[in-house]
């Protein structure tokens, strides 16, 4: 049996932080060096220009900057197809068949979109239809590569689904074509890491994210700013460890498991005081993040191998999604001039 297939990807709307990479970009390193994949990672710019159309520059600068990150975390072109979404047209056009498929009002029940719309309160203009409808451009995404895993946020599960039932209705009406792909989701607190406010999660928009770009004197005021337990006044005070920003931070972040349980049991009998534990929060991302921040650097001074490894990678999906596309007209019956 051959090697399953894996898409995933980001929207490029700025450099990621610390959430994408607890929630995705460890977990895609880790698959792709385990070598039992065949793996293609998306720069979904079509779909960020969902909701940024009339700011396209934004768009067209984080994609070099989504680049970066990818390769300074350790994503290596030659066992993973990078890409950007806009170069690989048949997407639209499965799309378009697809939009056939499903109704306005399934698209209107599918609470992902509901949630987004109310955070990204479009006002008077109203919801674009791109926007409306991303949810089937994603299920081209996945099908044109025939992906049978896609890691996803939990907050994607009806996204996934979504596509599912397009795979099913297709496959049912034309013949199995379509594979259905199923989701791979993370685990405790990678699918969700909170700003440095305590916010129930790091974004940009917000404002709490610390970058994978960022220099070590900004992630030491970003850790110092750090929000903790309000209650926690005096050092010799006992603290509450749940909900503390720095001990969530630790748990992802520090190896050393043994120790941090002692600091959790010290803390919550009071005598440990937080501008210590941030001080340790300090030193373990810095050794996380230094040899990332590294690499950017290197990268960031080498644009042409950047623009590189997007061409080819382009260019090997293209040929992938072609073959999907082909497989999916002549199934619909609209190869008309095949064998003429």
């Amino acid at each position: 049996m051959g090697k399953k297939t894996i898409l995933t990807g980001d929207r490029p709307t700025g450099k990621l932080h610390l959430g994408h990479y607890t929630g995705s970009l460890k977990n895609r390193v880790a698959l792709q060096n385990s070598g039992e994949y065949n793996m293609f990672v998306m720069i979904a710019d079509q779909q960020a220009l969902t909701d940024n159309a009339k700011d396209p520059q934004k768009i067209i600068d984080s994609v070099m900057e989504v680049v970066m990150d990818y390769l300074a975390v350790g994503l290596d072109p030659e066992k993973t197809n990078i890409f950007i979404q806009s170069q690989i047209p048949e997407l639209a056009e499965l799309t378009m068949y697809y939009l056939n498929l499903v109704s306005v009002a399934r698209l209107n029940r599918n609470p992902t979109v509901k949630e987004e719309i109310k955070q990204k309160s479009f006002g008077g203009e109203g919801v674009p239809a791109g926007f409306f409808v991303y949810p089937v451009s994603q299920a081209a995404d996945i099908t044109a590569f025939k992906a049978d895993l896609v890691p996803v946020g939990n907050d994607q599960k009806p996204m996934i689904e979504q596509t599912r039932e397009v795979v099913r209705s297709f496959n049912n009406i034309y013949g199995d074509v379509l594979v259905e792909p199923e989701g791979m989701y993370p685990e405790g607190i990678q699918g969700r890491m909170p700003g440095i406010d305590g916010k129930a999660k790091m974004s940009k928009s917000l404002g709490n994210a610390i970058y994978l770009s960022d220099d070590a004197e900004t992630v030491k005021k970003k850790v110092m700013s750090m929000y903790t337990d309000p209650n926690h006044i005096r050092v010799e005070d006992p603290g509450c460890v749940e909900n503390n920003t720095v001990f969530t931070y630790l748990d992802a972040f520090y190896k050393d498991k043994e120790h941090l349980e002692e600091l959790k049991a010290h803390y919550r009998r009071g005598g440990l005081g937080d501008v210590k534990l941030k001080r340790l929060l300090i030193n373990v991302l810095e050794e996380e993040l230094a040899p990332i921040r590294a690499r950017r650097k290197e990268l960031e001074e080498n644009k042409e191998y950047l623009y590189e490894v997007l061409r080819k990678g382009s260019e090997n999906a293209r040929k992938v999604a072609a073959q999907t596309l082909k497989e999916a007209r002549e199934a619909m019956g609209i190869e008309y001039f095949k064998g003429l």
